[in-house]
């Protein structure tokens, strides 16, 4: 696909988006402070979504129907791959965004692979044809890789709108949906983010091809989860650093957010822990769970259903 294709989506935000949401009356969940602040804490950029619509980063999206920030997706892979040529780095931002499947969870398989394992692009250097890889992430380097919370983040898709709390985007691309519950009834809330959730990737499924963890939480407590764990399968997060432990009492909020989003700690997450398993005609996705940091290995742990 040739590059000027692709540069044809990466317009400016016009007062469409503005205009949607008025018409649509979306009224987003407020994302509880805590929570933004623990990203800003461990050097995420926070973006709050009327910043992406009025400020200097409008360009972001040219409408709510996009859940790649193409700009930033761009720029990321210019970054870790210096030496592709733009046409290259064009042609894997296509194959990414051009994953076709009817199932859902078969597209964010094979997102997940190029994710992993690279895009295979070819281009001309010396009349000659390389056969070369675009890396989509860069797990040596972090700061070649760009960090990103926006909260809410309008999603439109057929006649269904929603504003998922936070999404977190790694080099422009959604990797985690966070739903956040007003904590009137902890339990309650937390079924009820689980539910949400469900809703969104039945109604918005678009956001979800490129997911690599869900997580859902209430007031200070917080549990993660995939696209096919059921309630039962969204467990707390116990440490941050694998080693130390909380205290009784402590923040299972704060404990999730620096032991799973540390920037190191998820690219390594992403990398060696998610696989996919095939059982007869259907397929889950897994997120192996180290015993330190989602299980309780020691007595007195505080979490219960």
């Amino acid at each position: 696909m040739k590059s000027t294709h692709i540069r044809r989506t990466m317009v400016k935000a016009s007062s469409l988006t503005i205009k949607l949401r008025h018409r649509l009356a979306l009224t987003p969940s407020v994302a509880t402070p805590d929570l933004l602040t623990w990203f800003e804490v461990i050097g995420y950029t926070v973006l709050s979504e009327p910043e992406m619509i009025s400020g200097r980063h409008r360009t972001e999206r040219s409408n709510y129907t996009e859940v790649v920030l193409l700009d930033r997706l761009r720029s990321a892979l210019q970054q870790i791959n210096p030496t592709i040529p733009s046409e290259a780095i064009y042609s894997a931002i296509y194959q990414i965004t051009s994953i076709e499947s009817p199932n859902l969870l078969e597209k964010n398989r094979r997102f997940h692979q190029l994710l992993i394992e690279g895009v295979d692009v070819e281009y001309l250097f010396n009349d000659k044809t390389v056969r070369d890889k675009v890396w989509l992430i860069d797990p040596s380097h972090c700061l070649n890789n760009d960090w990103l919370a926006i909260h809410p983040f309008t999603v439109v898709e057929g006649s269904h709108a929603h504003c998922p709390d936070v999404v977190v985007f790694i080099n422009g691309l959604p990797l985690t949906v966070i739903v956040s519950i007003h904590p009137s009834n902890e339990k309650t809330a937390l079924k009820a983010a689980k539910e949400r959730l469900e809703i969104y990737v039945q109604q918005i499924p678009r956001l979800f091809d490129y997911n690599a963890f869900l997580v859902i939480c209430c007031g200070n407590r917080a549990r993660v989860g995939t696209l096919t764990s059921d309630w039962r399968e969204f467990f707390p997060w116990h440490t941050i650093d694998g080693e130390d432990f909380p205290q009784s009492g402590s923040a299972e909020l704060e404990v999730l957010v620096q032991g799973i989003f540390d920037k190191r700690r998820f690219l390594d997450l992403v990398k060696h822990c998610i696989v996919f398993e095939e059982t007869g005609v259907s397929m889950n996705k897994k997120f192996l769970r180290r015993p330190f940091c989602t299980i309780q290995t020691r007595p007195k742990m505080p979490f219960s259903d």
